[in-house]
């Protein structure tokens, strides 16, 4: 494994500040994530210490409103930064906007009073949060849910299972999608449930290809007893706020993708310039000249393609179809770039001692978390001819 760091990403920023926070950024990933990914992630080791850390550091609510403790920073600036951290360990940066997923919902559709009750704490106050959507038997059908959420009095009980939920066990706090009403996306609603509820459990972690560092595991809802006051939104509003928070959660992912392609680069270029062969550096032959070549194209255009859709959300404007798109090729595109490094590495880039190998484990997930690709390309179709006449 090259101890040589990374050239920084030649970036488009708006202000100075958020210049000083890349730097910032790329300075904490250097210096404390970087050096340490691989034996933490070979040994399965969450990296709580690093997200308190980031939340000192006001990272982990940098897109919401600086009057609850967060940043304040455009998408366009927050998707960068998931990049770097992704790029130096997609546990970091995955974590970080699975966070802000998870914040979402009451920073969008909370009221006043939840918003200074709760937010600060969630945006720099330490803690750590999760996202509970899908469900063993509802992963992309998430509209058939069946975690129930009952009325007693002036609280709720919700019972059920969700599954797949990426810091289960570890987080402090959970929004939760649960059937309040009838069938389909109209009877659900959504809920902010506290990691020490008292009948909530998680299972044993999933032992996955990669991200090993990351827990995912099952949530139990055994009759979780939450106050009415907890209820984000309305009642039955709970998917079009899952819906919104998907939107801007897949420009995440699709940054995440794109740093950890960008590491996949990094590590082969450098391998390809010192490796000789033939008494020349590889990098001379044509054929892996070429495949360096599309790397970097994927690359950018990826980075091109969910800069876009940031800079439609951060005007306003619909960007659905552009955030699937971005989650679509970027993740993709992570999963050829990957594939290609290992080849470039040759015999190295299947061993462990060089990072190639996870990151290519690595990037598999990405195009099925936060909906699979196969939904990305559904939902770009609906875009562009409507919903299926069938």
């Amino acid at each position: 494994m090259t101890d040589r760091a990374p050239q920084p990403v030649d970036r488009q920023l708006p202000t100075e500040e958020s210049r000083d926070l890349l730097a910032l950024v790329r300075e904490i990933a250097q210096r404390e994530i970087r050096p340490v990914a691989a034996d933490e992630e070979d040994a399965g080791k969450f990296p709580r210490a690093i997200f308190t850390l980031l939340s000192e550091a006001g990272l982990l609510g940098l897109p919401y409103a600086g009057e609850y403790g967060g940043g304040e920073q455009p998408y366009e600036v927050y998707l960068q930064v998931l990049e770097e951290l992704a790029a130096a360990r997609l546990t970091v940066g995955l974590g970080v906007s699975v966070h802000s997923l998870s914040c979402h919902g009451l920073a969008g559709y909370g009221t006043e009073e939840q918003q200074k009750a709760h937010l600060p704490a969630m945006l720099g106050g330490g803690l750590l949060g999760a996202y509970c959507l899908s469900e063993p038997a509802s992963g992309s059908d998430a509209a058939s849910l069946t975690t129930k959420a009952v009325r007693d009095g002036d609280d709720w009980i919700i019972t059920g299972t969700k599954a797949w939920i990426t810091h289960g066990g570890v987080a402090d706090f959970y929004t939760v999608l649960a059937r309040t009403g009838g069938e389909g996306p109209k009877g659900i609603t959504a809920f902010l449930v506290p990691g020490d509820a008292e009948g909530l459990t998680a299972a044993v972690p999933e032992k996955k290809m990669g991200m090993k560092g990351s827990p995912t595991a099952q949530l139990h809802f055994d009759g979780v007893r939450v106050p009415d006051t907890r209820r984000i939104g309305e009642e039955g509003q709970g998917f079009t706020i899952a819906l919104a928070a998907l939107d801007a959660g897949r420009l995440g992912i699709a940054a995440c993708a794109v740093g950890v392609a960008q590491a996949a680069l990094d590590e082969a270029l450098t391998y390809a310039l010192d490796r000789k062969q033939f008494g020349h550096p590889i990098a001379d032959f044509q054929g892996l000249r070429f495949m360096l070549a599309d790397m970097a194209t994927k690359i950018e255009a990826g980075r091109a393609l969910y800069l876009a859709a940031a800079r439609l959300r951060d005007a306003g404007k619909p960007f659905s179809r552009q955030a699937a798109m971005a989650k679509l090729f970027c993740t993709d595109a992570a999963m050829a770039v990957t594939t290609d490094a290992v080849q470039v590495l040759g015999g190295y880039g299947y061993t462990a001692d060089f990072p190639v190998e996870r990151l290519m484990r690595e990037a598999k997930v990405l195009q099925i978390v936060e909906g699979t690709n196969q939904i990305q390309r559904m939902v770009i179709a609906r875009h562009l001819a409507g919903p299926e006449s069938r």
